[in-house]
């Protein structure tokens, strides 16, 4: 009989599945604790459930099912790639980074502060031009005031998380793109990334300081309401505050528009890329869809918290979005926004013709910003050489030849 997984249900569905069982309404408080908040992996392991209560979900096909990590690769960095398995065999890839890699600077969160306080300096000098970059130090504090994660050797970790097999949006620079799309994932299968990460590293929620990051393979917002479903069980489940969330996407007009309806939400970034409609729709063919003006129109409208900042992505590519008439532009069409940019430097991929923009043009283009009023920041690149860099991810599995990505 093929398992159905309970990771993924919420209270309200564990407590029908109880119903149907002919359980009292309280074992679905037991369940939802067991695989959510203590993360276990087994219907054995639940205890509080009574062994004829177990095997009755047994005999029903019903297993925690969580994503089986098939294959890790390690970077120098200490970036950790993952390929997650699914139930019906498909895969896709989640990446873990300790100390993450800088996404959450000036967005107002605590992820923010805790980043901050690590000692913000302007000292490097690209060509002549000088350009901001972080000195990763504690600050004269003990490594203990950290939390139980200085015991691992490092102060806090992202996990950048994917919400479908492939993606239909096409982005000429991103290897996912050449994957196309496959099939959405489940609400399950999106936080199943998370716990079956959390439980490799031993995380304790409340403790370490863990951030998450919607930003790999998939468009979000074209998974909208499992995407959103996920949200909430991290949230009222595993026990992550969505403060320490951040979901990217391409400019899905309808998504944003529901995105500033929700009570319970991550913090926003959008992927901009471009600093008008005609440079966007080369490499970013949903701008044939939804133009610049209306997603900013759109983001606007999002009741930002206190502090909040919405992060506006720019993937600089050589000679095509990265010169100082398009950093003009960038700043005429964030006028008004309370925004930061995060600058990413384009990384490479095989089959996918850009270059990386010379060093001196990213220093000139986050001066500008910054002058300009825009806070900006330039993205530490995490695991290039395993492609767990931004726009890298493509099911890639390690062989004797190297390094393969799966098409099929």
């Amino acid at each position: 009989m093929e398992k159905r997984a309970l990771f993924g249900s919420d209270l309200t569905e564990l407590t029908r599945l109880m119903g149907e069982l002919g359980q009292k309404p309280y074992r679905a408080r037991q369940i939802f604790e067991a695989i959510y908040r203590q993360r276990l992996t087994s219907l054995d392991a639940v205890t509080p459930l009574p062994e004829s209560l177990r095997g009755q979900l047994s005999i029903a096909g019903w297993d925690v099912g969580l994503p089986v990590i098939a294959q890790t690769a390690v970077s120098a960095d200490g970036t950790e790639r993952y390929l997650m398995r699914m139930a019906d065999g498909e895969t896709v890839e989640t990446v873990w980074m300790p100390d993450g890699d800088g996404g959450e600077r000036g967005d107002g969160s605590e992820a923010a502060d805790e980043e901050a306080g690590e000692v913000e300096t302007a000292v490097e000098v690209v060509s002549g031009v000088k350009s901001s970059f972080w000195e990763r130090r504690a600050n004269g504090r003990a490594r203990s005031d950290f939390g139980t994660l200085a015991e691992k050797g490092f102060r806090r970790a992202t996990i950048c998380i994917s919400s479908q097999v492939g993606c239909a949006v096409n982005c000429q620079f991103c290897l996912t793109a050449k994957l196309g799309i496959r099939r959405n994932l489940t609400a399950g299968e999106i936080a199943g990334q998370v716990a079956s990460v959390l439980n490799r590293h031993g995380i304790q929620i409340g403790k370490d300081r863990i951030n998450l990051v919607f930003m790999g393979m998939g468009e979000p917002f074209l998974n909208y309401s499992e995407f959103m479903k996920a949200v909430r069980l991290l949230v009222e489940g595993v026990g992550v505050p969505e403060s320490r969330m951040t979901v990217s996407t391409s400019g899905v007009l309808p998504g944003i528009e529901a995105f500033a309806r929700e009570p319970l939400r991550p913090k926003l970034a959008l992927s901009l890329n471009a600093s008008n409609d005609r440079v966007r729709a080369e490499i970013m063919p949903i701008t044939n869809k939804w133009k610049i003006a209306q997603l900013l129109e759109a983001v606007r409208e999002i009741p930002l918290r206190a502090r909040e900042w919405v992060t506006f992505e720019y993937v600089l590519l050589g000679g095509v979005n990265d010169q100082p008439e398009h950093a003009r532009e960038v700043l005429r069409l964030l006028a008004g926004v309370r925004a930061k940019v995060n600058l990413i430097v384009w990384n490479p991929g095989p089959g996918i013709d850009y270059r990386q923009p010379e060093p001196e043009d990213v220093g000139i283009f986050q001066k500008m910003l910054i002058e300009g009023g825009v806070a900006t920041y330039i993205r530490r690149p995490r695991g290039r050489d395993i492609y767990a860099a931004c726009g890298q991810l493509k099911r890639t599995v390690a062989e004797e030849s190297g390094l393969v990505a799966i098409n099929g």
